[in-house]
């Protein structure tokens, strides 16, 4: 990569912040300080007269959407569990696949099928292009998510509870929805691209664990020689990254995104993927992605005021 010197930041910056511009909300686009981190906190359930929650009734207004830099829904991540713990117990995952359809439905409008393997529900989209868009802000909300063309792939366990799992899985789907259906124009909602890089679940990790560990090697060497800090591995198909702040990790965020490769953030830890098999170019392209965010974020610091806006377009 060139240095700083040789390069004209102030270009590289623009076309970057026009790249992230096309591909959020309008609400979004020339904002970046204003994009509150902070959760407005949990919505409380409420109850029909059936006794079953009314998850219609719960939310009248979402938290920023955490791909724009917004609070992700969960802290950490909610991981997909193994087909066998959701065949351990059948008739209870039977209830939370049930429970999940019901809230989904009654939020979304979008019908539930089954997942490609127990331990994932499926979501029927209208088209490739809303499932691989809902993907990333699914996961940007610390949600697994993955997708089968026009199907996008929710966690299911037998332990989910309602006013916990279900509801993280439920909540992070229909602020992805609220932002797809109303925010985003039609050209937006062409952009997530095909192609997705996914997170390996720890059941395929399990299955071949020799190359699953040259695919996370190839990815963590990639980004230290980028000069990025990576951290001890806490999650199968995730390496942390390590930024000074949660401003940082944001930024990174975006500019992470924008370029088509999945990703989510845990407070100044920002979390890449890593897939079941050695791939050269995947840990080439997410190591090239994060060094020039990260080398142009550190660039920019003299010229922020200029490029940076802290009003939010109505």
């Amino acid at each position: 990569m060139k240095s700083t010197q040789s390069r004209n930041v102030a270009d590289e910056l623009a076309a970057l912040d026009a790249k992230i511009n096309a591909f959020l909300p309008a609400r979004y686009q020339h904002c970046y300080t204003s994009v509150s981190p902070t959760s407005m906190g949990s919505a409380g359930l409420k109850y029909g007269s059936d006794g079953k929650v009314a998850w219609d009734q719960i939310w009248t207004t979402f938290c920023d959407l955490a791909l724009a830099g917004g609070p992700p829904h969960r802290g950490t991540l909610l991981e997909p569990v193994s087909e066998a713990d959701a065949a351990a117990e059948p008739e209870r995952y039977g209830q939370v696949v049930e429970e999940l359809g019901r809230a989904i439905r009654s939020t979304t409008a979008l019908q539930v099928v089954d997942g490609h393997v127990p331990g994932w529900v499926g979501v029927q989209c209208d088209a490739p292009e809303e499932a691989a868009w809902l993907q990333f802000a699914v996961t940007a909300e610390n949600v697994s998510a993955r997708r089968k063309q026009s199907v996008l792939q929710l966690p299911a366990g037998p332990a989910f509870r309602v006013e916990k799992e279900i509801k993280n899985v439920v909540v992070a789907l229909a602020k992805g929805c609220h932002y797809w259906d109303g925010h985003l124009t039609a050209a937006q909602q062409k952009l997530a691209g095909e192609t997705v890089w996914e997170a390996t679940a720890p059941a395929e990790a399990a299955a071949a664990p020799s190359a699953y560990e040259a695919a996370v090697g190839e990815v963590e060497d990639g980004l230290r020689a980028a000069g990025l800090t990576t951290l001890p591995r806490r999650y199968v198909g995730w390496v942390g990254v390590e930024t000074p702040g949660e401003e940082d990790a944001v930024w990174l965020l975006r500019a992470v995104l924008v370029e088509r490769v999945l990703a989510r953030r845990e407070e100044r830890v920002l979390y890449l993927p890593v897939g079941a098999t050695p791939s050269a170019e995947r840990a080439a392209r997410i190591a090239w992605t994060c060094n020039r965010a990260w080398d142009l974020w550190k660039a920019s610091s003299a010229r922020r005021p200029a490029w940076r806006r802290s009003d939010r377009p109505t």
